[in-house]
């Protein structure tokens, strides 16, 4: 029985799950309890169902929804947004310059996620819904967007997983929605104590640099909290950025051998994941633990962007 009730962590600050590929704990929609009621990435259309679910639960119908703000426009968090927004008369969708026209025509993002999820792609993302053009509101680095009479959202510009992603500073936790720019949080381990934060490099735009960059800049932001598309809140930033660049720098050499080698994705993700289970298990982690098909998942898609990547560098003669 999936359970769509909302996990609390403030009055106003609310995360709903999506089961996303049909998982608990994999991809969320945060709901912002302000008076202009905002909600963070609605995952893909199969969530949807869930987030009105969770939406009712916390009190609130569809026609009280303001904002929908999709932090990048990969499927699995914008995806659902057409769909939501049909039920939604009073809401705008708030995405990056980049990723706009790629909701108001999403035919070259329903031909990527093809090619990454082959013959899955209608069970885990139809329908894809257009978005009127009129019914979108762009932001970028700097901008913000007033939700609250305490709260006006900042946008950031951070690149890195996907050039047509943002991030969102709340002034009010001083906690940022951070999508996938600084990485994926596996509640199934912090929840029993454990820390896994690792880097998110799927296909086609991932770039290291920017990556590091974003840590960076959020590192030295002195943040209270990083709300993550891929799940959850952590209260330890720091701790969370540093182990999110230290993987990073894994991921890009294992990467560099791979290409030099010219070994394929399968065998590239095949390497990362043995890194991650053995770096686990000395911290005591059983082979056989509930998180482990989630980061295989996720090595497959990252091992292809990092392959992707380097073959974008230039070639030094």
């Amino acid at each position: 029985m999936i359970n769509s009730q909302p996990i609390r962590f403030s009055e106003r600050l609310h995360l709903i799950d999506g089961f996303d590929l049909g998982l608990t704990r994999r991809t969320g929609t945060y709901v912002i309890g302000e008076k202009e009621l905002t909600v963070v990435d609605t995952g893909s259309s199969p969530s949807v169902k869930h987030v009105k679910k969770g939406l009712a639960a916390l009190g609130f119908t569809l026609e009280d929804v303001k904002y929908i703000i999709v932090t990048h426009v990969h499927l699995d968090h914008s995806g659902g947004a057409g769909l939501l927004l049909q039920g939604c008369p009073n809401a705008q969708v708030v995405v990056h310059p980049k990723g706009a026209r790629h909701l108001i025509e999403p035919s070259r993002l329903i031909a990527g996620a093809r090619k990454v999820y082959g013959e899955q792609f209608d069970q885990l993302f139809d329908p894809i819904v257009a978005i009127p053009a009129d019914r979108l509101l762009v932001k970028t680095e700097g901008d913000q967007l007033v939700i609250g009479p305490t709260c006006t959202l900042e946008f950031w510009d951070t690149p890195g997983h996907a050039n047509h992603h943002f991030s969102i500073y709340d002034p009010v936790s001083n906690g940022i929605f951070a999508g996938d720019t600084v990485g994926i949080r596996y509640e199934q381990l912090v929840s029993e104590g454990i820390d896994l934060y690792l880097p998110s490099t799927s296909p086609n735009q991932f770039n290291p640099q920017a990556m590091q960059h974003a840590v960076e800049r959020m590192s030295m932001s002195k943040l209270d909290a990083i709300y993550y598309g891929h799940f959850g809140k952590t209260d330890q930033p720091e701790k969370a950025l540093r182990q999110a660049a230290e993987w990073l720098t894994v991921f890009v050499s294992e990467g560099q051998r791979a290409f030099a080698n010219e070994i394929g994705a399968e065998q590239l993700a095949d390497r990362l994941y043995e890194r991650i289970q053995y770096y686990l298990r000395t911290q005591g982690v059983p082979d056989n633990h509930q998180v482990y098909p989630y980061i295989r998942l996720d090595m497959q898609v990252s091992a292809m962007g990092i392959l992707d990547a380097l073959s974008k560098q230039p070639k030094h003669t």
